[in-house]
């Protein structure tokens, strides 16, 4: 990737204000690969990070994507007690269109050089199989099929994490986790949304559904029983739990204002477009807010078993387990009159600390 000196200052600075401890451009003319790998931390373990490939419009966005995403791993991993850092890459290209093998595999040597700091999985733009490739690599990758000894698709685990948070926060807000006669809107309706529809109404909640594919909306909508509204229309409705589970930054500072609902819990990363400021509306209008990466961890939790050889049974029992420390970070929220974000960064800011105190970096 070609830089110049403007933008190499502006590089540099971005790296300062995030506290990363390593990122890597990755560069092959003959795949046309264009990837940054960033590590943000390795205090708790190798940091483990999806690889997302997205049509970026400048690299100086693909940038700050993988730097804001890493970190949020880093924080995801120390808050869910888990033994492993922060990291995510990115590549830039339409998946739909520019990926091929000889891209992934080369993209897997990258990885491969970085001796085991860094391992990852799927994301939005790559799958199983784009796994499966990286694997003839590298050893350092998660998400393999079951055929393989793999984890399989860790959609499912994720929305159980996100069924799990949306219950903590039912509880903290009405005193009763029952989903029965609750209003749910899940915005995306991807594999992961898909199936916390269908969790949602096997809990015999009210579910709306929103996405930007009709044909995939009419399918869900159908199978479910769940009620479709329009992207526009969303924040005209009335709901006790918002759900984004699409792209991030939905939550802003003109949709907050148009919220009609209690509590807000989703599995989309960085759904704050400005972690303080709409973190601080959220509190100021009233609204519970399930951190992301908190509610989000299932897929982590699929990750780490299968690098640390559980079972099944063990993934969803951490899985379970989102629901009590959910619980913990409103209460600390609620108590200390902070965001619900900033209690969880404490969180995890503590146990990392703490582990720092015994140890050096992986």
């Amino acid at each position: 990737m070609t830089i110049n000196n403007q933008e190499d200052h502006e590089i540099f600075k971005q790296l300062s204000q995030w506290g990363h401890q390593k990122v890597v451009f990755c560069h092959d003319e003959d795949t046309n690969l264009k990837a940054i790998i960033a590590i943000h931390d390795t205090t708790l373990g190798p940091a483990l990070g999806g690889t997302r490939m997205w049509p970026y419009k400048t690299e100086a966005e693909a940038l700050n994507d993988v730097l804001r995403l890493s970190k949020t791993m880093t924080y995801k991993a120390a808050v869910a007690g888990v033994n492993l850092g922060g990291g995510k890459a990115i590549i830039i290209g339409d998946s739909r269109i520019h990926k091929t093998e000889a891209l992934m595999r080369r993209y897997a040597r990258f990885i491969q050089n970085l001796n085991g700091s860094f391992i990852t999985a799927e994301e939005l733009g790559t799958n199983p199989r784009d796994m499966e490739y990286i694997r003839m690599e590298t050893q350092y990758v998660t998400g393999l099929p079951e055929s393989m000894g793999g984890s399989g698709d860790p959609s499912p685990v994720t929305a159980r994490g996100v069924l799990m948070g949306i219950k903590a926060c039912l509880k903290q807000t009405f005193g009763s986790d029952s989903l029965t006669g609750r209003s749910v809107a899940v915005q995306g309706i991807g594999s992961v949304g898909e199936t916390l529809v269908r969790l949602l109404r096997e809990e015999n909640a009210k579910v709306y559904i929103t996405d930007i594919n009709e044909e995939q909306l009419q399918k869900v909508a159908k199978k479910y029983g769940a009620e479709v509204i329009t992207n526009h229309s969303l924040f005209e409705f009335e709901f006790d739990v918002y759900a984004p589970c699409a792209l991030g930054a939905t939550l802003n500072s003109e949709t907050i204002g148009k919220l009609k609902c209690s509590i807000v819990a989703g599995s989309a990363n960085n759904q704050l477009a400005d972690e303080t400021l709409h973190g601080k509306m959220l509190l100021d209008h009233d609204i519970v807010y399930a951190p992301d990466y908190l509610i989000n961890a299932g897929g982590l939790f699929s990750a780490y078993s299968e690098i640390a050889g559980y079972s099944r049974k063990r993934t969803m029992q951490l899985t379970e387990n989102i629901y009590n420390a959910t619980l913990e970070v409103l209460k600390k929220s609620k108590a200390e009159n902070i965001t619900a974000t900033q209690a969880a960064n404490e969180l995890a800011e503590k146990r990392i600390a703490d582990i720092r105190k015994i140890k050096g970096s992986y």
